[in-house]
């Protein structure tokens, strides 16, 4: 979900004013590529309650999870229409975009919708293709500022401040020693796109507390550099949260992960980041 969506969802929204009727969203669960092509490399900008969350916000009356499994994929184009959109769903306008494929072998399209519509008594609407590209372009987009550090791009393109969460679990306790106490996380669903190693400005809701703070994401080369961690110091909080989920909204990249002559000028550093931070988050 991000803000080339709205356009979509705006057009869904407002044939279902028309007529007074609701709105229907259809997603799939798991990601259909991971079925069809067999594939484990998905990299997701939202999970499933991510998405519940962000199309509830945007006024979306009904949202349809498909489980997506072999049975499913098998399914004839012709089945698809008659005994899952038609029975199922009774749709008076079903919006497809202009390329968009479907059943066994891909074989339904726009124009087949069309057919069975003129039978079966709904109507099919086109997303244009440069919406669609659009849309395509800035999903590339995201993921690739993400990975490269560029959250102020990946934000704009989204909409929102991009988010992920995790349980917070107990780790060697080594910035308590040094004065900034971290809360290590364990991101439980792993196709969630994490963003790239570094220091971020962020903000961390707990409950429904929110808080200011930096995060690092990386090996932690200064200290053992054995494992990927993602860790957050956050600002003026010294409760126990040990085994419960916060969410991290990230806000800015601060600046690469690097190593350090010791302990000391660890410190040195996460007080300028910590600075830095602040300043970031004010605005």
């Amino acid at each position: 979900m991000h803000s080339g969506h709205k356009h979509i969802l705006g057009q869904l929204k407002a044939e279902a004013q028309k007529i007074r009727g609701e709105t229907v969203i259809i997603t799939f669960h798991p990601h259909p590529r991971k079925i069809v092509s067999h594939t484990h490399k998905v990299q997701l900008l939202n999970t499933l309650e991510e998405k519940i969350e962000l199309l509830s916000n945007e006024g979306i009356d009904h949202l349809v999870v498909i489980p997506f499994d072999e049975a499913f994929a098998e399914q004839s184009a012709e089945a698809y229409i008659s005994d899952f959109l038609v029975k199922r769903i009774h749709p008076h306008t079903i919006i497809i975009g202009y390329d968009h494929r479907f059943g066994k072998d891909r074989a339904g399209n726009y124009l087949m919708l069309e057919q069975y519509g003129e039978t079966l008594g709904f109507e099919v609407k086109e997303i244009a293709e440069k919406v669609l590209n659009e849309v395509a372009v800035s999903s590339t987009r995201i993921r690739k500022a993400l990975l490269e550090g560029d959250i102020e791009t990946a934000n704009i393109l989204l909409g929102y401040n991009y988010f992920f969460e995790g349980k917070v679990i107990e780790g060697n306790q080594l910035g308590r020693t040094i004065g900034y106490p971290t809360a290590n996380l364990a991101i439980e669903n792993h196709e969630k796109l994490i963003p790239g190693n570094g220091v971020y400005a962020v903000k961390i809701k707990t409950g429904e507390a929110c808080f200011k703070g930096m995060m690092n994401i990386g090996f932690r080369p200064t200290v053992d550099g054995s494992r990927l961690a993602v860790e957050v110091n956050i600002f003026d909080f010294n409760r126990d949260i040990y085994h419960t989920a916060i969410r991290v909204y990230v806000k800015h990249f601060l600046r690469s992960e690097q190593k350090f002559s010791g302990l000391d000028a660890l410190k040195a550093q996460l007080a300028q980041d910590k600075e830095m931070a602040v300043q970031k988050l004010i605005r």
